[in-house]
């Protein structure tokens, strides 16, 4: 036995020597692993089609091309820049209703994670004919229905543009920076709520429902620009930290007719914030949804737009927290589809229209991840669910009575679709751990392929000339819990030796990071550090998502405490595996990750023999409300919750090798963080290692002054610190 294990190592050494290791090059700078994808797509609302912003390389030129779900072939080209003397190129475009006219974008500046600064334009497909919405750089122009008129925010205060008589309308006077903002949110709300144009046509294209958000209270937070100019430069936004005042949101209706604003006073139902509205089936009533602070007590109300009442339809509470979802859907009866997690599991609810549960449609001791969208023909509901197991993703399909349930294609592993407006057709993308993006188009009755559109066998051919690994999916029992998890062993594995493990987590609330998908630059890093002597491992522990919501909530006020405890406890179970060195164990992790790998290296001090953290979150106490009460409530209500699990307050117990990096411009979690690390650290007469980078944001990439590559440099640090601090036998 003995002989055939060596003559297996031999053969394996002979095929790896042939092979190529990876580099950093090559997944930062070389582009040798590059994955094809599809061009976002953009299905139709009228026949089985779906467009394309393409680029024509030879032309310089962009275009919206329009093609057949059915066939896959272009039928049309809609616009093309090359055709618009004014316009050389654009970057985005938005269809009208009647998806007769195109709202084009170019020139765009990005301001934060969601929002833009751009011009626009809008293009009549018939015509030909193109009008410029504004001289200006403006924000989220939006069409009427009836396609006459087209609503935009410059400087704060919302305008509407008659595309007849080519004029233009202000509607609100008092927008200022850092003070009003008319039909936009603040910075917290497009952060943890996602959105950025708070303003709706009501159906008959009368009426524009805006919220007003007054930033005049909330403490403003200012990080220095250095740039490339003599002096530095301050830039100051209105940011509100845990426990601190938030914009007051108000609620306002502007009627075209009589050019006249109103206040929507929702009275007794009014709440703390404002984080969806819409309006429903009915062209003049307006559903708004609001939520208390503590984020655990939702309303659901309608506003009749021409008599301003309001009436509660939907009011849901929860232990802990409730989730905002965009799965809101109105029927043509104004019934709607509605996700909640209220009997634990996240599932898809059908109400009447007064609010009146109708019936629960799927049930199960496992999670919806997707809504997709319902077909009023067949009466059939299309969504994504984790009924094929939590690391999966399958498509299935079922009846508005939730009966008929059907699974859409066979194939184990993470699949999410794009359907057409008839649900006739959509194109599948399908992944898993061991097969990049592939991209078929299918039948929505059957779940059957008909054509496969896209595929990435180049790259797995490319792959076939390197040294990598498979990565290896588990079960890890602990004393607190079955956990998901998986495992990068090198090549050359041999179990009677001893390695060094390295972990991966990021562990934030409902987040996952084993998952049966392909991964992207990070399992590359991770495939090299493999093959260098290292055994790479991540594992999901308590807070994370898609197992229900107990145990994704049972972290609530406690952020940071049950997380910990089990990427501490998994360390110590690896550790006893018989080819890992328990003492020679090292994590890392970015922004919550980076708050969590702190944390190892401090009440983990024990287990952990070094830690990166990329940008971390060191105290909660410095994160944004909406996202830090949702978990924690205010620092005034759980002092202690704060306080018990911020890496500042532990730092005396730190033994280990510590990096610290972060990007001087992160308006997100703020370089102040690790600040106030550093100063706890060296005021427990720590040693560190602290890399910075001028202006970088959250993300940490690009260049500087045109030169160099931040990514790969960042990487480099980071591997030059693994390998000097958590050693091989290499």
């Amino acid at each position: 036995m003995k002989k055939l294990y060596l003559m297996f190592l031999m053969c394996t050494a002979v095929l790896s020597a042939q092979k190529q290791a990876i580099t950093l090059e090559d997944i930062w700078a070389n582009g040798t692993f590059r994955t094809q994808y599809m061009n976002a797509l953009n299905s139709m609302s009228h026949g089985d089609f779906y467009t394309v912003l393409n680029y024509n390389r030879e032309t310089e030129s962009t275009s919206v091309d329009k093609y057949s779900y059915k066939t896959l072939e272009k039928v049309a080209t809609l616009v093309d820049s090359k055709d618009l003397p004014n316009l050389e190129s654009f970057d985005n475009y938005i269809f009208s209703e009647a998806e007769n006219l195109l709202v084009l974008g170019t020139d765009t500046e990005q301001i934060y994670r969601h929002s833009f600064l751009g011009k626009f334009y809008v293009y009549n497909i018939a015509t030909k004919q193109l009008i410029s919405v504004s001289n200006h750089l403006i924000q989220e122009p939006t069409l009427s229905p009836d396609g006459l008129k087209v609503a935009f925010v410059y400087q704060n205060n919302l305008f509407v543009k008659d595309l007849k008589s080519d004029e233009t309308s202000q509607i609100t006077f008092n927008g200022k920076k850092n003070s009003i903002i008319n039909g936009l949110t603040d910075w917290v709300y497009e952060e943890e709520f996602a959105f950025v144009r708070a303003f709706q046509w009501s159906g008959h294209s009368d009426k524009i429902a805006f919220m007003r958000f007054d930033e005049t209270d909330v403490p403003e937070f200012t990080m220095m620009k250095y740039g490339e100019s003599l002096y530095p430069e301050k830039e100051s936004f209105k940011y509100p930290k845990a426990g601190e005042n938030n914009s007051k949101i108000s609620l306002h209706l502007y009627n075209l007719n009589t050019k006249k604003t109103s206040d929507i006073n929702l009275g007794a139902l009014d709440q703390y914030y404002i984080p969806r509205m819409k309006f429903t089936a009915e062209a003049d009533l307006l559903c708004v949804t609001t939520l208390n602070r503590h984020q655990n007590n939702l309303n659901l109300i309608f506003v009749d737009t021409n008599t301003l009442k309001s009436k509660l339809i939907l009011n849901e509470t929860d232990a802990a927290y409730i989730d905002i979802t965009d799965n809101l859907t109105f029927l043509k009866d104004n019934s709607f589809l509605w996700t909640s997690e209220k009997d634990g599991f996240n599932h898809i609810y059908h109400y009447d229209n007064n609010g009146k549960l109708i019936k629960q449609i799927t049930s199960g001791p496992w999670e919806v991840t997707e809504y997709y969208g319902y077909n009023s023909e067949n009466k059939q509901i299309y969504y994504q669910s984790v009924e094929d197991g939590s690391i999966n993703r399958t498509l299935y399909t079922i009846g508005l009575n939730g009966e008929n349930k059907k699974r859409l294609g066979l194939k184990s592993g993470t699949n999410s679709a794009a359907f057409s407006n008839s649900f006739n057709y959509y194109i599948n993308t399908f992944t898993d751990a061991n097969t990049p993006f592939i991209f078929t188009l299918n039948d929505a009755k059957t779940g059957e392929v008909i054509k496969e559109v896209k595929n990435n066998n180049q790259l797995l051919k490319n792959l076939e000339n390197y040294i990598t690994s498979p990565k290896e999916f588990f079960t890890l029992k602990t004393k607190n819990g079955d956990f998901n998890a998986w495992m990068i062993k090198p090549s050359d594995f041999n179990p009677n030796k001893k390695y060094p493990l390295f972990m991966y987590q990021y562990s934030g609330p409902g987040s996952q990071s084993v998952s049966n998908s392909w991964g992207g630059s990070n399992d590359y890093w991770y495939q090299m550090l493999a093959q260098q002597g290292y055994i790479v491992a991540c594992v999901d522990g308590r807070g994370t998502g898609f197992k229900g919501a107990a145990f994704k909530k049972m972290t609530y006020k406690e952020l940071g405490k049950y997380e910990i405890e089990d990427q501490i406890e998994a360390a110590n179970e690896l550790g006893k595996y018989a080819y890992i060195d328990k003492n020679n164990i090292g994590i890392w992790g970015w922004s919550f990750g980076g708050y969590m790998s702190s944390l190892a290296i401090t009440k983990g001090a024990d287990t952990f023999k070094m830690a990166i953290a990329v940008a971390p979150v060191t105290s909660w106490r410095f994160y944004d409300t909406v996202y830090t009460e949702r978990y924690m409530q205010t620092p005034q209500e759980n002092e202690s919750g704060y306080d018990n699990n911020s890496p500042i307050n532990f730092t005396d117990s730190l033994k280990g090798k510590f990096l610290l990096v972060h990007g001087s411009g992160d308006d997100n979690v703020h370089f102040q963080n690790t600040m106030r690390m550093i100063e706890s650290l060296v005021g427990s007469n720590k040693q560190f290692d602290l890399f910075v980078y001028p202006d970088k944001n959250h993300g940490i990439y690009g260049r500087y002054q045109g030169k160099g590559n931040v990514r790969l440099n960042l990487y480099e640090k980071m591997t030059t610190f693994i390998r000097q601090n958590l050693k091989t036998n290499n």
